[in-house]
């Protein structure tokens, strides 16, 4: 074991069972995140069970591919490290405002033009940092998560389909929601690991069978499909929205932010430099590759990609920092995308079981936000900042008939709150200057 409590350090080749076992680990960490985005998307498109099930199988292919990449380095793209890249929960109210406005194909090409934004940031990263602030990012990150909450909400009562047959917030959909988001909480709060790590996957599947039980699955409508998925570039073909791309793009400027916060602590915990041109060479690597990928997935009918941030916490839980692990867990994901039942069984999966584990990660993911936040200095001009921010992507996001005079155009591209939220912060950002004087 080396100071950093390494047992394996980043160039390090453990033995196949060690190996093995770190990159199971880190599989059931990531696994039921890289599914549930096209499972919301699909869920609130009303996509049917075989279109579901193809878009979940190129989740896990597309995330296999883009772990390969960003450990392995291909070229100048990836970070070199132990680094597993899968699809973002970030993007999901973009891309579900995009599919209300063109369908798959408008997602599609929006994810592919976007992810050109994460490419250039990668150029001029030293430059970009100025810019786009802790404090924009975390307003951001808030703002993302604030706006799935509804989402998550949506799910609880019974989804799309509910709110159709009038049973959307009945006892037992709530009741499901509420059994799976308890489940999850008391599991993480376990102090043995294995149930600590698999906290979300457990609670989904003792809620899965639960609401069987209860009649609320009903498998006679198991559509055919083939024994193995092959990836088609293009299926749903691929067209261009103005406003669906600005939104994707923003995103994916605050998504190259988190990346290189991510590779930050990915470096520390494993022995790296945090500083320095080698540093910000591996910075720059892992940004373009989150792009890189994030393309590669629109091209493979999946959606955008970024750095899983659980996985510094597997490295340092496990002691395995060895990017060789990431090719094992490349290969598991690859394998599981061409296997069609993989997608079929977690599309028959009942909205409030999905719900209730993702209404907490939403939370989590606007509790991060806030934590970025608080980090910071908050000044007068902090204050102004965050106040026109929320108060400009909260406002359109509860109440987008705010917009109903403007332009077509105008409406699609302001009517998501994080564009909104999310361009205020960072023109206020630079645009207000204020200079603190101390009250004696």
């Amino acid at each position: 074991m080396d100071d950093n409590g390494l047992i394996y350090g980043l160039e390090e080749r453990p033995p196949l069972k060690d190996t093995l076992f770190a990159a199971l680990q880190h599989l059931l960490a990531i696994f039921v995140a890289i599914i549930t985005p096209p499972l919301i998307v699909a869920g609130a498109l009303g996509l049917d069970i075989q279109t579901t099930s193809y878009l979940v199988s190129m989740s896990l292919f597309v995330s296999g591919i883009a772990t390969f990449i960003q450990c392995r380095k291909v070229g100048p793209a990836g970070c070199g490290l132990l680094c597993v890249q899968g699809t973002s929960f970030s993007f999901i109210s973009p891309i579900i405002m995009a599919g209300t406005i063109g369908g798959l194909p408008a997602i599609f090409g929006a994810t592919m033009v976007g992810a050109l934004a994460e490419v250039f940031i990668s150029r001029i990263l030293k430059y970009a940092m100025k810019i786009i602030t802790p404090l924009v990012s975390g307003i951001v990150v808030t703002l993302i998560g604030m706006s799935l909450i509804k989402v998550g909400i949506t799910s609880c009562g019974g989804g799309n389909a509910a709110l159709e047959n009038g049973t959307f917030g009945s006892f037992q959909n709530l009741g499901i929601a509420a059994l799976v988001l308890v489940l999850i909480v008391l599991f993480n709060r376990s102090s043995n690991r294995y149930l600590r790590m698999g906290s979300i996957i457990i609670g989904i599947t003792i809620g899965y069978v639960v609401s069987y039980f209860c009649g609320m699955v009903d498998f006679s409508n198991m559509p055919d499909y083939s024994l193995f998925n092959v990836p088609i570039p293009f299926k749903y073909g691929v067209s261009f929205n103005f406003s669906a791309i600005l939104a994707f793009a923003l995103v994916y400027i605050i998504t190259a932010i988190e990346a290189y916060g991510d590779i930050t602590a990915n470096s520390l915990i494993s022995g790296e430099p945090v500083e320095g041109e080698k540093f910000l060479k591996r910075a720059q690597g892992g940004i373009l590759a989150d792009g890189v990928n994030s393309f590669l997935a629109g091209m493979l009918n999946s959606f955008p990609n970024s750095i899983f941030a659980q996985n510094n916490g597997m490295i340092q839980l496990t002691g395995v920092a060895s990017r060789y692990v990431g090719y094992f867990i490349a290969l598991f994901l690859v394998l599981l995308g061409f296997f069609p039942i993989v997608g079929v069984i977690f599309s028959f999966m009942p909205d409030p079981v999905l719900g209730g584990a993702t209404l907490l990660m939403f939370g989590t993911v606007a509790s991060a936000g806030v934590k970025i936040i608080a980090s910071q200095k908050i000044d007068r001009k902090a204050t102004l900042v965050i106040a026109i921010s929320l108060s400009m992507g909260l406002g359109v996001e509860l109440y987008p008939e705010i917009l109903s005079q403007f332009p077509e155009t105008v409406k699609n591209i302001f009517s998501s709150g994080i564009t909104t939220g999310g361009l205020a912060a960072i023109i206020s950002n630079m645009v207000i200057r204020i200079k603190d004087e101390s009250i004696s």
